[in-house]
Formats: C-alpha cells, structure tokens, sequence
C-alpha cells in the first residue's frame, strides 16, 4: 500500500513541476507577441505564425510530463 501512494506522489509532482515551465513559457510568447504586434501591426500574421509555433514546442514539454506521469502512475 505504501509503495502505491508513493507511486501517487511521484505523479503529481512530476505534472504538476511538468505544467509550471510550460504555462510560464507560454504566458512570456503570448506576452512578447503582443507587445511585438502592437508596435508593428502590419507585421501581426507573421508574428502570429511564430507565436503559435512556439506554444506547440512549449506545450510538448507538457506533454512530455504527462507521459512521464502517466509511465509512473501506471507501471
């Protein structure tokens, strides 16, 4: 029973550290993005297209941690 909640343990702390960097990560693209579109509008597609290609790098790392978690959890 003990090496079960451990095992518990083990997995919320691996999603939870897992979900820290990438929902910060996300917050400062999402930041830069905008202030970088509101000093050059024209340029808004071109920096909307790189803004949410770094978010999906960023949320692999998320998901890398749920994996991890999950492998815990499960095996």
């Amino acid at each position: 029973m003990e090496l079960e909640a451990m095992k518990q343990l083990a997995a919320a702390i691996a999603i939870g550290a897992g979900a820290v960097g990438p929902g910060v990560g996300v917050g400062l693209i999402g930041k830069g993005a905008m202030e970088a579109m509101g000093r050059n509008p024209e340029a808004a597609s071109k920096i909307q297209t790189n803004m949410i290609l770094a978010i999906v790098f960023t949320e692999a790392i998320a998901i890398y941690a749920l994996v991890i978690a999950l492998i815990i959890r499960f095996v």
